[in-house]
C-alpha cells in the first residue's frame, strides 16, 4: 500500500533541490520512479512529498564533445544510452551495461541518475525484516539465505549494489555532478558510493536536498576499447550474480598500455579490481595471460556460506572479457 503524499512540480532544478533540503528527508525526488514506487509500496520509503524532476529537459541530454568526453543528464534513460551511436562506439562498456539492465519496458523509463541511486535488492531489506539497513541490529543474510549477497567489503551489511551501468561507469572513470541548492560539485564515481562500514543506512554520499544533475565520462584515448559482461540466473530480466566491465588502452594490436577492471554483484558498491587493473599495464594480452591476471582478482574476499561460487565466476568473467577485448 502506498501512503498519501503531496506531489510538487518545481519550476527549476535549483528549486527542487531547495524544496528537498527544507524537508530534510520527508520529501523525495521523482524521476523515472521504477525503484521509488517499489520502495513506497513496501513502506521502505514513506515520503510526505514527491518532488517531480521529469519536466527538466536539460537533465535528459546525452552530449559528446571530442577531447572533453561524454555528459549524460541524470534523466537520460537507459534505453537512450544503450542505443546512442556515440556511446556504443566510444563508450561501449556503458552501452552494453545499460542494454543489459532490467527489461526493455523498464529501460524506457529508468534514468541513469536513478539507476545509480537505486537501493539494494536484498530480500531481507525489501522484505518484512528490521535489518541493519532499516535501523535494526542484525544483517539476516549472514546466517540466512545469502547466495546472492556480497563476498567482499560487506561487513557488517552484506548487500550488493544492483546497478549495471555503475560498474561500466566506474571502469570508465566517470564523475557525477551533484547540485545542492544553487551550488554544484563534481565527485569521482569511486567516491560517490559508500561501504556499510562507513554508513550502514545509505548507499551513496547524497544528503537531503542533493540531486545528481549529470554524469561525465572522460574521452578515451586513441586505441581504447571497453566492454561489459553479466552473468545472471535467467537470460531474461535479472540482476547480476556477477558482472565485469573492462577498459583497455592498447599500445599496439595486442599489448596493453593501461587498463581498468570493475566488478558488480560482489560488493555493496561497484568494485574497482585494482590488482587486475594494475597487472594489465604493459602486458601482451593473450588468453593465457588473461587467465593468469584473473587469478589475482578479489584478493581478501570472504564469501558467505552459499556464495563462494562468485569468486570463481568473477575470475572467469574477467578472463573472458579481457580475451574478447584483446582480439
Amino acid at each position: 500500500m502506498i501512503r498519501d503524499f503531496a506531489y510538487i512540480r518545481p519550476k527549476s532544478v535549483e528549486e527542487a533541490s531547495t524544496l528537498l533540503r527544507k524537508r530534510d528527508g520527508a520529501a523525495m525526488p521523482l524521476a523515472g520512479g521504477t525503484d521509488l514506487l517499489d520502495l513506497m509500496k513496501g513502506e521502505i520509503a514513506i515520503p510526505a512529498q514527491l518532488v517531480n524532476l521529469k519536466s527538466f529537459s536539460e537533465l535528459r541530454r546525452i552530449e559528446y564533445r571530442p577531447g572533453k568526453g561524454l555528459t549524460l543528464g541524470a534523466l537520460a534513460t537507459l534505453h537512450l544510452i544503450a542505443h546512442d551511436p556515440v556511446v556504443r562506439k566510444r563508450f561501449t562498456a556503458l552501452a552494453e551495461a545499460a542494454g543489459r539492465a532490467a527489461s526493455p519496458q523498464l529501460r524506457n523509463l529508468a534514468t541513469i541518475g536513478g539507476n545509480l541511486c537505486q537501493r539494494p535488492r536484498c530480500w531481507y531489506f525489501r522484505g518484512d525484516f528490521h535489518c541493519l539497513r532499516k535501523g535494526g541490529k542484525t544483517c539476516y543474510a549472514v546466517m540466512g539465505e545469502n547466495s546472492r549477497h556480497c563476498i567482499i567489503g560487506g561487513d557488517p551489511c552484506y548487500i550488493v549494489h544492483p546497478s549495471d551501468p555503475a560498474v561500466a561507469l566506474l571502469a570508465l572513470d566517470a564523475s557525477v555532478t551533484i547540485l545542492s541548492g544553487k551550488k554544484s560539485r563534481s565527485v569521482p564515481l569511486r567516491e560517490f558510493f559508500v561501504l556499510p562500514r562507513r554508513n550502514v543506512h545509505a548507499e551513496t554520499i547524497l544528503k537531503p536536498g542533493e540531486i545528481i544533475t549529470s554524469i561525465t565520462v572522460p574521452d578515451p584515448a586513441e586505441g581504447t576499447v571497453s566492454g561489459y559482461l553479466k552473468f545472471s540466473e535467467r537470460q531474461s530480466w535479472d540482476f547480476a550474480l556477477v558482472s565485469v566491465a573492462a577498459v583497455l588502452t592498447k599500445s599496439d594490436s595486442t599489448r596493453v598500455a593501461e587498463g581498468r577492471v570493475a566488478l558488480g554483484g560482489v560488493a555493496p558498491v561497484p568494485w574497482l579490481e585494482n590488482a587486475v587493473s594494475e597487472g594489465l599495464a604493459g602486458v601482451e594480452l593473450t588468453p593465457e595471460k588473461a587467465a593468469e591476471l584473473s587469478v589475482a582478482a578479489l584478493h581478501g574476499a570472504l564469501p558467505l556460506e552459499q556464495n563462494e561460487y562468485k569468486v570463481l565466476l568473477a575470475k572467469n568473467l574477467i578472463a573472458d572479457l579481457l580475451v574478447r577485448l584483446a582480439t
